[in-house]
């Protein structure tokens, strides 16, 4: 390998790795350069991978020399790493809303953060190894560990963190909630949505942190599914009703709530809310968030206090991780005399900008 190819492989590896902490980082950039940085880190890995060709040569054919521990780790991991690069390739043009929206394969948000959190992990590992190959200094192997495990932390516990803590979600009311109408054939339906404004005990000083829950509308606290309702009733001219639980409240922390969630659901626990008329519509439009795998304990708590027979249940669920899990079954096996249609996801990312995927499933639905 001649100097400038050494240097090219250096620059090109430190370039991967600015790149691949930028993506964990993507609360800050956007989604768009999010996808655009994602890009640029493969095409860096490409041209990585032609600059070590004779290497990967020897090891296909099986003439890799590989004396020592050390030697047959660092082996190990680089393969380890390689196939964790190509998955994570496919992971990101099936969570992709931008560059690759047409790609639905492996379309999982949570395989997808667990894939770059392996690859940001192996990546400081392999190249700890390599040092440690080359300096022959067996006391860094530890170093090298300790590195790794920062990398899968960062993205498994780090990200997440910075995502519920320390980003706000700013939209114009007007902007994200009015616009063109649709209309809903036959009789209109009731609009039930369920968010943790009216659910929560919020400190005074609570801000807006979290795309999936809590968003700022003209400066003022919204939950996001009351925006999604909001925009539904603009669209349709429906009436909407929020569910509002009338015992203890959700704390305010969102990873308190968090914990208190799964232990209501795992208790099969049903809050009391306030009565939800549904007497008087032949069909209902339920707006949920994801829940560990399901609907909120007091959305159950709805769907298990009323007669639901003969009416028709239309569902749109927001997450922020792979989709509508088991919810769809979970509510049928609540509402057995109801015909259940199939779920629409949205994304929390997509909340702000949800009127117009809204727009259309309205169009379909309700005809």
């Amino acid at each position: 390998m001649n100097s400038f190819t050494k240097k090219l492989g250096i620059a090109v590896d430190i370039l991967m790795f600015v790149l691949l902490i930028m993506q964990m980082l993507y609360i800050f950039t956007g989604n768009t350069i999010h996808e655009i940085t994602g890009i640029s880190f493969f095409v860096c890995l490409i041209i990585h991978m032609v600059i070590k060709r004779k290497w990967l040569k020897a090891l296909v054919t099986g003439k890799l020399k590989c004396p020592g521990f050390l030697r047959k780790l660092e082996v190990f991991v680089t393969c380890l790493l390689v196939i964790c690069c190509a998955v994570l390739m496919f992971s990101s043009m099936g969570v992709s809303r931008t560059l690759f929206p047409w790609f639905k394969f492996m379309g999982s948000s949570d395989l997808h953060r667990y894939l770059a959190s392996a690859v940001l992990g192996l990546a400081a590992f392999h190249a700890g190894l390599r040092f440690c190959v080359r300096s022959k200094k067996k006391k860094t192997v530890v170093l090298t560990i300790l590195a790794g495990l920062a990398g899968v932390s960062i993205g498994l516990f780090g990200v997440p963190y910075l995502n519920r803590h320390f980003r706000t979600v700013t939209v114009s009311y007007a902007e994200a909630v009015t616009g063109e109408k649709a209309e809903w054939q036959g009789s209109k339906p009731l609009i039930v949505y369920f968010t943790r404004m009216g659910n929560t005990d919020f400190e005074p000083d609570v801000d807006a942190v979290s795309g999936a829950s809590l968003l700022l509308a003209d400066g003022k606290l919204t939950g996001s599914n009351e925006l999604l309702a909001d925009m539904l009733a603009d669209i349709t001219g429906c009436e909407k009703q929020a569910i509002t639980m009338t015992g203890d409240k959700y704390p305010s922390g969102y990873g308190a709530t968090v914990m208190q969630a799964v232990d209501e659901i795992s208790s099969g626990y049903h809050p009391p809310i306030e009565p939800v008329d549904v007497s008087d519509y032949d069909s209902i439009i339920l707006i949920y968030p994801l829940w560990w795998g399901t609907i909120p304990p007091a959305a159950a708590t709805f769907l298990d206090s009323a007669d639901f027979t003969g009416k028709t249940v239309y569902l749109i669920a927001t997450q922020g991780s792979s989709g509508f899990s088991d919810s769809t079954e979970d509510i049928r096996a609540l509402v057995p005399g109801a015909e259940v249609k199939e779920v629409m996801s949205i994304y929390c990312d997509d909340i702000p900008k949800a009127r117009e995927s809204l727009l259309e499933w309205v169009r379909e639905a309700g005809n």
